[in-house]
């Protein structure tokens, strides 16, 4: 088989450009190797893996599982299936605790439910005077999230927590977190490669629930973690910003806030303490 053969037997099943990055990760040639050279052979174990990679994106499978890394923020972050699938609206969290952080001297800062560590480590490289703790209740996201680090240079201490079990009388400047918000039997979650992401990172899976049970414990626990005038930012889905203003306000939260994504869809919420 050659590359053109590869990229004629992926045409019709899977996207054009997902068939030509799965094409030059198998093989490492560049898409102008691609162009000018489609007559290279693709050796047989290439080949086979290539084959077996149209069938599992055919399927629904997300591109960056099978490449086994996604792109954020400029910077390439390795995933597997026990972490969520960087988007691009969670940088809306991040610029707005770098906002907060530049207004602190030698920050601590909290990033709860840090999965493939796309917030801490994104944090600790853009604010370097602030001190970074992470914490995931999954062991295996953790290990994704402590090589992304080690590979990206940033200092961040990992904890494995269920929310703020592990951090018993710490307390920080700034907690932010991209929780599970999404309800229980949600449609979309069968949608759009949702099936193969780790459910526990998606939905707090509470039957009959509105999707905010993780956030409602975020913020109502925040409080006894965080130094007096710090700050709380969470990211939600799309219909949640009003309850968790509310949320927020109830708790003693001031300056309840929240701000949208670039397609203007409320995305991030947060309050002072």
């Amino acid at each position: 088989m050659t590359l053109g053969e590869a990229l004629a037997a992926a045409r019709g099943r899977i996207d054009r450009l997902d068939a030509r990055l799965l094409l030059q990760t198998v093989s490492g040639c560049t898409h102008a190797d691609l162009l000018a050279r489609p007559e290279t052979p693709l050796l047989g174990p290439a080949a086979e893996q290539f084959l077996a990679w149209v069938d599992r994106r055919a399927g629904g499978e997300p591109l960056a599982y099978l490449v086994g890394e996604a792109e954020f923020r400029g910077r390439v972050f390795q995933v597997s299936p026990d972490v969520l699938i960087p988007r691009p609206e969670t940088e809306i969290l991040i610029d707005l605790a770098v906002d907060r952080s530049k207004t602190l001297k030698n920050p601590r800062l909290l990033d709860l439910g840090t999965g493939s560590g796309i917030v801490a480590i994104s944090l600790a490289l853009e604010c370097p005077a602030a001190e970074l703790v992470a914490v995931d209740l999954s062991p295996a996201a953790i290990s994704v999230a402590r090589n992304n680090a080690g590979r990206l240079g940033a200092r961040v201490g990992f904890v494995e927590s269920d929310w703020f079990s592990a951090l018993a009388g710490q307390k920080f400047d700034l907690i932010v977190s991209n929780p599970p918000y999404v309800a229980d039997g949600d449609p979309h979650l069968a949608l759009n490669g949702l099936p193969f992401e780790p459910q526990m990172a998606l939905t707090d899976g509470e039957p009959g629930g509105n999707g905010l049970a993780c956030i409602r414990r975020i913020v109502g626990e925040a409080p006894a973690y965080l130094n007096a005038g710090g700050w709380l930012l969470f990211e939600h889905g799309y219909d949640q910003g009003e309850a968790s203003r509310n949320l927020l306000r109830a708790t003693g939260f001031q300056s309840a806030f929240t701000h949208p994504d670039l397609a203007g869809i409320d995305r991030v919420s947060g309050g002072q303490l």
